[in-house]
């Protein structure tokens, strides 16, 4: 199983956030084949870390090397992501999420996220 994380699960696992779920920790952990974060994520975490809205444990310029120690890979956005983007129902209105629900569609990846209104997209979702 080839996972992507929701951006909130990628923070609250590097911290070490009790609000991350064991089912989700062994995902990430050890029954993944493969870990991806979004490159959307990186660029929602810049802009809340850049406006003070986003504390975190670690420096925003040490991200890459947490990311690299972890295994886990920046996923690019493609153009197929952004056609299946331009096409998704308004379900979800936060732009950062709903790209990561396209690359999910476009890569059949799980995502590791508990926000509800993703289940309104066909995508496989790990949480509890």
């Amino acid at each position: 199983m080839d996972i992507l994380l929701d951006t909130h699960t990628f923070i609250w696992y590097i911290e070490g956030n009790s609000k991350l779920t064991q089912k989700a920790r062994e995902a990430i952990e050890m029954s993944a084949d493969k870990v991806s974060l979004s490159i959307i994520s990186l660029w929602e975490i810049a802009i809340k870390t850049g406006k003070n809205q986003l504390t975190l444990q670690n420096q925003f310029d040490d991200l890459l090397e947490v990311l690299d120690t972890l295994e886990i890979e920046i996923l690019s956005i493609t153009f197929a992501d952004t056609k299946i983007y331009r096409n998704l129902p308004l379900h979800h209105r936060d732009p950062f999420d709903q790209m990561i629900i396209s690359q999910a569609i476009s890569k059949n990846l799980t995502i590791v996220g508990c926000d509800q209104s993703f289940n309104n997209y066909p995508i496989q979702i790990l949480w509890k």
